[in-house]
Formats: C-alpha cells, structure tokens, sequence
C-alpha cells in the first residue's frame, strides 16, 4: 500500500481555514448590503461581480469586483520577491469581472504594513501596474497605509477593487445554460493564489530550502510565486467571435463551488478530470496532503483556472480560436440535469 493512502489527510481546514465560516459571514451581511440598493443595481446576473445599471434597460453596466492575495504573500515577503504578488492582486479581481463579459476600465490598490519599506512599496505597485497592462486597464489610484505594531517586520497586506463595463444585452449570465452544452477549460499558471493556508500548512514556508528544491524547470519557490495567470484580452476577444454561455474563474472552491455558480437551477456537470494535464505542484500536494480528488478539486485550480460554457456547435471555434490567442484549452466535460459537479 503507498504512503498515499495509508498517510493521515491534510485538509484546507487543518491549516486554519473553514470555508463555513465565510458561507455564514455572507448569510449574515446579505441584508446589510442590500439596504444600500437603489435601481440602478442590477441582481441575478451573475456571480463574479457587482452590476450597476447606467443607461437603463439596453445601455451600460458598470461591473465590479474586489479582492486580495491571501497568504501567497508569506512567501513575497519572506522570500524578498514583491515584484509579481501585484498582478495576482489584479488577476483576482479583473478575472471575475472579465466572467459576466466586461472590459476591465480601471484598478485601485490598497497596500497596509507596520512600517513603509519604500523600495518594497515600489516593487510591489510595479507588480500591479504589470497585471493592469495585461489587463488594458488603467491603475488610477490607490492607498498605502503605515499602522505600526500591526504587522510584523516586513510584512503587508495587499488588495484591489476594479471596475469594468460591458452593454447589458453582452452580458454573460449562465441564464441559457442547458443539459448537453460543453465546458472548455483555459489552463492555469499553477496554483493563482488560492489554497496557500494549506500550501503553506505543507510546503513550509523556509524560502531557502524552497530555492534550491527543484521543480519541473524551476525552483518550487518559483512554482509558488509564479502569478495568477490574466484571461481578460484572450476572453473578450473570445467574447467577439463565439457565443459563450458562462463562464467561471475557478479560484477558492475550487471546480467544485466555482463552476455550478454558472449553471440556472436544475444544471450540474461531468468533468473529466484525465482531459487536461495536471501540474506538478499539484502533484506534490496531492501527495504530501493524501486529499482524495473531491477535495483537491474543491480547494486547488488543479491546472484550469478558466471555464467556459458553451454550445456544442461552437466548441472547435472556442478551442482553436482560444490556442490562437496563446491560451491552451481542453474540452473537460459537458452540462447534465441535475446539480453540482461530478468528477
């Protein structure tokens, strides 16, 4: 019997992080948000952003979204490399965004730590501005906040918020997603930044050790902080020339809570998890964590960190037009009646 499965679990929860808390947070403030609406915010068109109508019933929808870097950012500061956890800052919002069909217009950064490193500072805003131009949108702003004691030497916090517009009848919403269409995934650059309390929890968080511990081509120092791939140009290019149902950016939750967020009630879908290759930092932590593959897929992007929903018609299209634009796309399951996601 291998060590795989004779070795004790290690779970997202055992490194601290029990996704069941965030569900009852989200219960819990629902009612406190919505007492801000007025009519021009604009409910149940999708999951990854916020809308906000400003011509009426056929004009613009201004479409938000806001996040963080998580504890990827351990291994920026401890390891001394601040120049890329800026475009995962960027990746993580304009990807949701890019998913109800809108062309990110702008981006804000929010940096806090005890004591302003200035050089630090400088690495890691160049980081957001890169992620920005791969995302054509403007950084326009943002906030750098020096509040000693509550940080520790060299550490930060990073987050953004980006806002993108798209015309309403553009939008994508999953509403006509039916049993028998195709899901085709876009490959991740590896782990993005989810999933790191548990990464950390398994890997350590010695950067020296994980400089000269090698990986495919690289270092896994390397593999860690290599950042969360931007789909943005590829999928509004994508968005001209194929019809796409809906589409999901598969970050914390992994397929399994990221890609029903698409479906109307009533649809679930396979997928083929041997369809698309699986990286090899997803392979050492599927072997040092002996998580069997619901909960793999349930915490890890597992190498798509993209999927789209579309009809059966359009899938060559889809996937050659996506290689063309330098993406690798994999059909990796279709739609069923039902719920939820069967791997």
């Amino acid at each position: 019997m291998s060590d795989k499965k004779i070795g004790k679990k290690i779970t997202y929860a055992d490194a601290g992080v029990d996704v069941t808390r965030g569900y009852e947070a989200v219960d819990k403030i629902k009612s406190h948000a919505a007492s801000t609406f007025n009519d021009k915010v604009l409910q149940g068109l999708g999951s990854f952003g916020g809308f906000y109508s400003l011509d009426g019933e056929s004009g613009d929808v201004l479409v938000a979204g806001t996040d963080g870097v998580g504890t990827k950012l351990k291994y920026a500061f401890l390891s001394g490399r601040n120049d890329t956890v800026g475009i995962d800052c960027v990746a993580m919002c304009v990807n949701d965004i890019v998913c109800q069909g809108a062309k990110p217009l702008l981006f804000l950064d929010y940096i806090a730590t005890g004591r302003i490193n200035p050089d630090v500072v400088a690495d890691v805003v160049k980081g957001v501005a890169d992620g920005c131009r791969q995302a054509g949108c403007a950084l326009v702003g943002g906030e750098t906040a020096e509040m000693p004691s509550m940080y520790g030497p060299g550490e930060y916090d990073l987050a953004g918020f980006s806002v993108g517009i798209v015309k309403r009848e553009r939008i994508i919403n999953g509403a006509n997603i039916k049993p028998g269409n195709v899901l085709v995934g876009l490959a991740s650059s590896g782990l993005h930044s989810n999933g790191f309390s548990l990464v950390r929890r398994l890997l350590g968080e010695d950067p020296e050790k994980l400089e000269h511990e090698r990986l495919g081509k690289g270092t896994l120092l390397d593999a860690i902080l290599t950042p969360t791939h931007i789909y943005v140009k590829s999928v509004l290019e994508l968005c001209d020339k194929v019809k796409i149902l809906g589409l999901a950016n598969i970050t914390g939750g992994g397929f399994i809570e990221n890609i029903p967020r698409i479906f109307p009630e009533g649809i679930g879908c396979k997928v083929d998890v041997k369809s698309f290759p699986r990286p090899a930092i997803f392979e050492l932590l599927a072997d040092k964590s002996h998580l069997g593959k619901e909960e793999l897929y349930n915490t890890f992007n597992m190498g798509i960190g993209m999927v789209a929903a579309v009809d059966k018609k359009d899938v060559d299209l889809f996937v050659d037009t996506a290689n063309s634009l330098g993406e690798k796309a994999y059909v990796i399951g279709e739609t069923t009646e039902g719920r939820g996601v069967k791997l």
